[in-house]
């Protein structure tokens, strides 16, 4: 990296993959701070015509077969690795020796070892890391943090949160890498690990777990014919394997402030696409957050009276994080979507490679790690016939 320019790549050119491509590619036009000049300079991806066609619709200067080529570049300074969870570990360590500045997707690791091995890297290293949960740059999930951390509505007392989908209900949908890893390798460490991310987001470190069950709703799937990316439909065979992980989980959480939490993840939940949500009680107020209506989020604390009393919808604005400077038009009423926060998330790792502080940093590699124990303690539970497990 030079004074005058970053270097950007991303490795994965799957639905997450070209999310993060887009979002580097709007992060130098937002905010009024002032950015090194950011190279779009190359995406790479073992499927060349994907990467080809990530590279040419979004800008970047070259396509790539390989992530070695990415680690090997002396242009590429910093790099999102958005592949098969069970592959970061080799990447992230290769790019980090390589002097890359490195954002990694969300679940860290497959393993709580191969996540301690990426932390101690990370550390080794003078490089900049940190985890792609992309929800901590939600307006509205961040509004309603500093709500708490101000203790505007006093501390948590119950986060109830879920995260269903249904990309999975098809049971003649192809098998992929998804489908593989074993026990909370699917729908846990899939959308899971962003809910569990969100609840101590928001209410502080997840100390134990209980009353796991891990369900498989479809146990085996059909090969795809050729490859299939993200959870694109495509062309499938007369052979099947089996499904090696859960398409559901449930379980409830207890916090170290006292603090419980309900929480389940399915990706067979019939007619909700994307729905992540939750109601948050605290002891003098509440809030409520559904993505389907990201715009805005329920409030309620002390100031109405006792004949108006109720949570009420906060249409969000100029005045909550992010959106002044972050989009086009930062008005009232002009609002974002999902999409904006993978370029929100890529503004703050540019300004976090560049020194700069005006936006939040991202979740560091600890707190990947920490992620990944949770969940380890999720399927603990489960194998214990949802006994009460510990987070180490």
């Amino acid at each position: 990296m030079t004074e005058q320019s970053l270097g950007v790549a991303v490795i994965g050119t799957g639905m997450a993959g070209r999310a993060h491509a887009a979002g580097y590619r709007t992060a130098s036009t937002l905010y009024d701070t002032n950015l090194p000049d950011v190279r779009l300079a190359a995406v790479a991806d073992l499927n060349a015509e994907s990467a080809r066609d990530t590279a040419r619709r979004y800008g970047y200067d070259r396509a790539e077969t390989s992530w070695q080529a990415i680690a090997e570049a002396p242009d590429i300074d910093v790099v999102s690795v958005v592949v098969a969870n069970p592959l970061h570990r080799e990447i992230v360590e290769a790019l980090l020796t390589a002097g890359k500045h490195v954002l990694c997707e969300k679940p860290m690791a497959p393993t709580v070892e191969d996540a301690e091995a990426m932390t101690a890297a990370a550390a080794a290293s003078s490089q900049e890391t940190g985890i792609g949960f992309v929800f901590r740059r939600s307006p509205a999930i961040s509004a309603i943090r500093e709500k708490v951390l101000s203790g505007a509505i006093g501390a948590p007392v119950h986060f109830n949160g879920h995260y269903w989908c249904d990309y999975a209900c098809n049971p003649a949908g192809p098998m992929s890498w998804r489908y593989k890893g074993g026990h909370g390798s699917g729908a846990l460490a899939d959308i899971g690990s962003h809910l569990v991310d969100v609840g101590e987001f928001l209410c502080g470190p997840i100390t134990s777990v209980r009353g796991t069950v891990l369900a498989t709703q479809i146990t085996e799937r059909p090969l795809p014919v050729g490859s299939a990316i993200g959870h694109a439909a495509t062309e499938v065979s007369d052979t099947f394997e089996p499904v090696e992980n859960e398409d559901l989980v449930t379980f409830t959480a207890t916090f170290a402030s006292g603090a419980t939490a309900t929480l389940s993840a399915s990706r067979v939940a019939y007619g909700l696409a994307n729905s992540l949500g939750f109601e948050l009680f605290t002891e003098n107020g509440a809030a409520t957050f559904d993505l389907l209506r990201a715009g805005e989020f329920g409030f309620r604390d002390g100031s109405s009276s006792t004949d108006t009393a109720g949570v009420r919808q906060v249409p969000l604005g100029p005045e909550h994080p992010y959106l002044t400077g972050g989009m086009a038009m930062d008005f009232p009423g002009v609002n974002h979507g999902q999409n904006d926060l993978f370029a929100w998330q890529a503004r703050a790792f540019l300004e976090q490679v560049s020194g700069q502080k005006h936006l939040p940093h991202l979740a560091s590699f600890e707190e990947g790690l920490r992620n990944i124990r949770v969940l380890a303690a999720v399927v603990e539970s489960a194998r214990a016939d949802g006994a009460e497990v510990t987070v180490d």
